[in-house]
């Protein structure tokens, strides 16, 4: 096995090396020139130590002006990529490619290609990126866990995917299976860069508005270094698995190779706590307890439980579990150490909407404005502040601002979404939350927004498809489970939609949610009860709704319909005169109320007749005693009792067939399907 140059580049430092020493023999993959002669090793020395402290200090015009120097004295390669490494540090993405390719370094080295490729990626250049890169992922490079050998089997799938590098000896790599000698003979440094490599791929076909491919790229540099997090993170952040693609795909993930002999050097708790860190930032509800494992691991063994992104993934699936106030606690802890943690700023505003916190949206939105006018985020929260406060037309704005700012910026797309959704205009949200459901592949978001859309354009068929969808991503999200029952209510699926709306509340409970939180639940599964014709039942939980608080016009008139239906007319008119006190000109509670009004006067009237006629009875009685003509009076008497019922009689005929017609008000005021309340009602 031969050893690595002594003098070779610490990339992960971006140090200088004394390079003295010459090694015995020069591995193939390093690929490092030897350089001129050395002159003066003293002074090299002393301008390596200057030009990296300077570095250190992040003083870029003295590091770049020393290692110029340093590179005229040397004229060695490996100075030369340090000096470029320092032009990208400070934004000279042109003056480091112009190095590179001067001296034809990314032809050579696959850390000088890594670097080109990415100065071509920050000037936007994405064309001209993947052409440095190459299209094909070197997946013969890809570690797969061992099942009780030491050594890592490789997988080849396509050896034509060195991006350019050593195309002499990609066929003879297609004439056999590759071994683990082939991956231990790579260099550490070059593993690494082709892992970047891969996650540059990525980050082009995702500008490329290519997910699939950039999926592929993003898991390939994953499998290649474990540790290559901006890729997981690229995968997680975008959901671009769904939480069972999460599991396997971690699963497939070699963890043990970062406790190998060749990494003698890192602790052996390292791909314990790697792995950890990786399940906490996996979709949460497709395995809570794995997920709480974890956490709890994290927090005690490692001391990690103020760690803000062990909180912001607590705070997440808080958030998932409708436990609004618990998950706002915790941005706000993280916002406490870090003011300007964006990683959890699109939650925190999240939570703040569900909230209507509007003030505090606001002040935290101007504060990022004046702080951090060049993030996405600072915009989503403009924009947040404005859709809280009833102004669709400025907070469409910002959140367009924000998604061009970044076009993977998904929550930005769902905010532009919620501003059609507001205006009612369904179709424009369709298809911005289609556009969202593409970002975020693996998230039940955007397919939960579609189902809500559909429904409410009477597209029930298109509406079940979608909240099936959303609810194979999360079957625990009560409000996945709401939208799904209020599907099964408009087509008179009663039993169905009842079970799901129970189901929903019990998900609320075991999450341990806000009651008040699920009180659009509990309303609609009263109505789904009033409607099935369990009015004892529906009337506990219209009760139940009332005494958390909430006093709108629609439960109110909920209510009182149940009642109705129970015969009990004159509680009926005082819960409609409640429900006219909040909103005097609604059509609904006032018709409602001239119902109650009538059927309550002709029981008045029913029962005073009923009285009366108890009465003449009673006189007939008395006179059948005193008269003689007892006959003749009863006859006379049963005709003035007739025609005084009549007229009840017709009454309660016609009361009793409006109440056995279909849906009694539902069918001539629409209120049966007007009441049902979705999740955005």
């Amino acid at each position: 096995m031969t050893t690595r140059r002594a003098g070779a580049i610490n990339n992960a430092n971006n140090t200088l090396v004394d390079h003295t020493s010459q090694p015995t023999a020069t591995p193939r993959s390093s690929a490092w020139p030897s350089g001129a002669m050395e002159k003066d090793l003293k002074l090299s020395q002393d301008l390596k130590e200057w030009g990296q402290d300077a570095l250190k200090r992040h003083q870029y015009d003295t590091a770049v002006y020393i290692g110029d120097k340093l590179l005229a004295i040397t004229d060695d390669d490996r100075d030369a990529f340090w000096l470029a490494t320092v032009h990208f540090q400070a934004g000279n993405f042109n003056r480091c490619q112009s190095l590179l390719a001067s001296r034809q370094l990314a032809e050579h080295n696959p850390q000088c290609r890594y670097l080109n490729a990415h100065s071509a990626v920050k000037l936007g250049k994405i064309e001209e990126a993947l052409h440095i890169l190459g299209e094909t992922n070197p997946s013969h490079l890809i570690s797969v866990p061992s099942h009780g050998s030491a050594r890592q089997k490789l997988r080849h799938v396509d050896t034509h995917s060195r991006a350019g590098a050593r195309h002499n000896k990609a066929s003879a790599r297609n004439e056999r299976m590759p071994t683990s000698e082939e991956r231990d003979r790579e260099d550490a440094e070059n593993l690494k860069s082709e892992a970047a490599m891969c996650y540059l791929r990525g980050v082009c076909y995702a500008r490329q508005n290519s997910f699939d491919r950039a999926k592929e790229c993003y898991k390939t540099a994953v499998q290649i270094d474990v540790k290559c997090m901006e890729a997981f993170n690229a995968l997680v952040d975008n959901s671009l698995m769904s939480p069972e693609e999460e599991w396997t795909f971690l699963e497939s993930l070699n963890f043990d190779s970062l406790g190998a002999p060749a990494a003698s050097s890192a602790s052996p708790e390292l791909p314990d706590l790697i792995r950890n860190l990786y399940i906490t930032r996996l979709s949460k509800y497709a395995r809570p307890k794995d997920f709480t494992n974890a956490s709890e691991t994290l927090s005690t063994h490692y001391s990690l439980a103020n760690n803000p992104d062990i909180l912001r993934s607590k705070a997440d699936l808080m958030y998932t579990q409708c436990r609004f106030q618990d998950a706002l606690a915790l941005t706000s802890s993280v916002l406490a150490i870090d003011r300007y943690n964006f990683a959890v700023i699109p939650l925190h505003l999240a939570i703040m909407a569900e909230l209507h916190l509007s003030n505090a949206i606001y002040l935290f939105s101007h504060e990022l404005a004046d702080t951090h006018p060049d993030e996405p985020a600072t915009w989503l929260a403009v924009g947040t502040h404005y859709l809280v406060s009833n102004k669709i037309a400025e907070a469409r704005r910002y959140f367009s601002k924000s998604s061009q700012m970044d076009q993977c910026y998904g929550p930005a797309w769902i905010g532009f979404a919620h501003t059609f959704a507001a205006e009612g205009e369904h179709d424009q949200a369709i298809s911005a939350y289609s556009t969202a459901a593409r970002l975020f592949q693996g998230t039940h978001l955007p397919q939960l927004f579609l189902g809500m859309q559909n429904l409410q354009l009477g597209n029930l068929s298109l509406a079940r498809e979608y909240l099936n969808t959303a609810y194979n991503l999360c079957q625990t999200d009560p409000l996945v489970l709401n939208e799904m029952g209020v599907v099964a209510y408009n087509t008179l699926d009663l039993a169905t939609s009842i079970d799901l709306f129970r189901r929903s509340l019990e998900h609320a409970a075991e999450n341990e949610a806000d009651p008040k939180d699920s009180l659009t639940m509990r309303i609609n599964l009263a109505m789904g009860l009033r409607r099935h014709g369990s009015y004892e039942e529906a009337l506990r939980y219209f009760d139940e709704v009332l005494r958390h608080g909430v006093k709108d016009v629609g439960s109110l008139s909920a209510k009182a319909l149940t009642l109705m239906e129970l015969d009990r007319n004159w509680e009926a008119v005082t819960v409609l005169h409640e429900a006219l006190a909040i909103a005097p000109q609604d059509p609904m509670a006032t018709d409602l109320l001239n119902r109650a009004l009538e059927a309550n006067e002709i029981d008045e009237r029913m029962l005073v007749s009923e009285e009366a006629q108890s009465g003449r009875v009673v006189g007939l009685l008395e006179d059948e005693i005193e008269d003689d003509g007892f006959e003749e009076a009863l006859r006379r008497r049963k005709q003035e009792a007739l025609r005084d019922v009549e007229p009840n009689r017709v009454a309660g005929r016609r009361r009793r067939g409006r109440r056995h017609a279909a849906g009694f008000v539902e069918e001539e005021s629409g209120m049966g399907e007007s009441m049902m309340v979705d999740s955005d009602g």
